[in-house]
């Protein structure tokens, strides 16, 4: 998939996954750029001009999905897959209507990763689940598809949700729940 100076951006606000992601895609042959933020990110992009690059979803101070677009405007051939650790099928239909070749839920490792950055083509053998998401999953899809209609903005989601701000903020910080 690459050759000796492919490069790859990885925007992500963990700096402990993104040194065990660097060491691992470097080993893959790839030319690894760090950024932290997004401020960083774009002055990386524009710079050095990767391939490839990962965007975490929710980094410190930002929305991956509000970088996305940005990114994608100055490197309009980079193939972007987004992580998270806070996946919800919201998040995912976004990033892949902004311009992301992918989405993956953390912990990904590198040869996950590798493999999503190269996916040319959906894959019509996905497993699909053979029961329902919990109610408790149900509830949290719920909440992402609002926060996303209202950019992120948790005070109007909160309102939207008929709950306290508070509340909100503690679902948020917590992992989603799995199915």
């Amino acid at each position: 998939m690459q050759d000796a100076d492919t490069r790859l951006l990885i925007i992500d606000d963990d700096e402990m996954f993104c040194h065990v992601l660097s060491r691992a895609m470097t080993r893959r042959g790839f030319e690894v750029l760090v950024a932290h933020d997004a401020e960083q990110a774009m002055a990386l992009a524009r710079r050095h001009r990767p391939d490839f690059a990962t965007l975490d979803l929710k980094l410190e101070q930002s929305s991956g999905l509000k970088l996305l677009p940005e990114l994608l405007d100055v490197l309009p051939t980079c193939r972007v897959v987004v992580l998270t650790g806070y996946s919800s099928i919201a998040t995912a239909v976004e990033a892949i209507k902004l311009g992301a070749v992918n989405y993956l839920c953390k912990p990904a490792d590198a040869e996950e990763i590798l493999i999503a950055l190269g996916r040319e083509q959906g894959d019509p053998n996905a497993e699909v689940a053979v029961s329902p998401p919990s109610i408790n999953r149900i509830a949290w899809e719920h909440i992402q598809k609002v926060l996303q209609e209202h950019d992120g903005n948790i005070s109007a989601t909160a309102r939207a949700l008929g709950m306290h701000r508070r509340t909100l903020q503690r679902k948020l910080q917590k992992r989603p729940v799995r199915r």
